[in-house]
């Protein structure tokens, strides 16, 4: 399991662009006009892990197979799309379907791109984005009530537990305030995430900058002074360097470049480790001589659900798993190693898997 982000924004902020430069295609085409993307290109690209080339070599694996990472580039929202303008509807129905948001904001100045405002304003811009996906999740909200209120008339339990957490929800909605912002129980979750409310996903605010401001500016400082007031995360990237940089096809020369710019590494590893930590995902491993292979659950995932990320019939006749953690399997050397030294335990269905963790997962169907 990998996971997949949404990106967002206005026209002609530089999704397409970054979109480009992550998934280092050519699919989006990014041009300086409202809507050049019109349905959602998707990408999907392997997410760096050191440990997974450290691991591969101590095993001596053939292949090196890292977990997925999924882009969707969204064609740019404009003010008024909750009600349909540009397309609005079919844009907010892709947003439906991802598991986060990466919303691009413009942080550059640059007059030969046009902005759809006329100026450089990322709060506003976000602004205007977020009051569009609000609005839609307050309309889609409002629609269902009287429906449910009369199932639940009849005593239907699954519509009184609707109600139950959209009344929750519905007054934050109307003060402006995002459905994630609701106090929601453990045992409401699962009824929560039914409603695929726009407002309920975590966001990553994306900084698009130019060249010359790769480490932030004035416009960046706003952003990130913003998304700690709301709880969320911002990174900084500029989409023309991660072109650059993509298009370099040695690690070495990447790193030189990226060093000459002041910057330590890609915007594609900050949005994934950023990604990781607004989904609460870890990763695991399968290590042996074919292949080493990294996975991602949930935080919190048991033994069993792990296994079934690799194969749900691994899940269905689960048994246990043989695990390392990752750092006795480096100071080890490897399997053999951590089995002599006592590294190496037998773990069952209540086990809670640990970042890093390597199994082999014995199960009889």
């Amino acid at each position: 399991m990998g996971f997949n982000c949404g990106i967002v924004g206005l026209p002609n902020v530089g999704k397409s662009t970054l979109f480009n430069a992550l998934t280092a295609t050519a699919a989006a085409q990014a041009a300086n006009y409202p809507f050049c993307t019109i349905e959602p290109n998707v990408g999907r690209v392997g997410v760096p892990d050191d440990r997974l080339e450290i691991l591969a070599k101590l095993a001596s694996s053939q292949k090196i197979i890292p977990t997925q990472l999924e882009f969707v580039d969204i064609a740019g929202l404009v003010r008024g799309a909750s009600k349909g303008e540009g397309l609005g509807n079919q844009f907010l129905g892709y947003i439906r379907s991802v598991d986060a948001i990466l919303h691009v904001l413009r942080c550059f100045e640059d007059d030969d791109i046009t902005h759809v405002d006329g100026s450089v304003d990322p709060i506003r811009d976000l602004t205007t984005i977020e009051t569009e996906l609000l609005l839609a999740d307050l309309e889609s909200v409002e629609k269902r009530i009287s429906n449910l209120e009369k199932r639940a008339r009849g005593n239907d339990k699954e519509a009184k537990e609707i109600l139950e957490v959209i009344q929750k929800v519905l007054p934050l909605l109307q003060e402006g305030k995002p459905a994630k912002a609701a106090k929601i129980a453990e045992t409401e979750k699962e009824t929560f995430e039914q409603l695929q409310l726009l407002t309920s996903k975590p966001i990553l605010y994306v900084c698009n900058v130019s060249e010359e401001a790769a480490t932030g500016n004035s416009f960046t400082e706003k952003v990130i002074a913003y998304a700690k007031s709301r709880g969320d995360s911002a990174v900084i990237i500029s989409a023309a360097i991660e072109a650059e940089v993509s298009s370099l096809n040695d690690e070495a020369e990447q790193q030189e470049f990226l060093q000459s710019l002041g910057l330590k590494e890609t915007g594609l590893r900050q949005v994934i480790r950023a990604g990781y930590g607004l989904l609460d995902l870890l990763t695991f491993f399968t290590i042996g001589p074919k292949e080493a292979r990294a996975w991602t659950v949930h935080k919190g995932a048991k033994a069993p659900q792990a296994a079934g990320a690799i194969h749900t019939d691994f899940e269905r006749g689960f048994i246990c798993a043989e695990t390392i953690a990752y750092q006795d399997y480096v100071t080890c050397q490897g399997e053999q190693g951590a089995k002599t030294l006592g590294k190496l335990r037998q773990e069952g269905r209540d086990y809670l898997v640990h970042d890093g963790d390597i199994f082999h997962f014995r199960f009889n169907v």
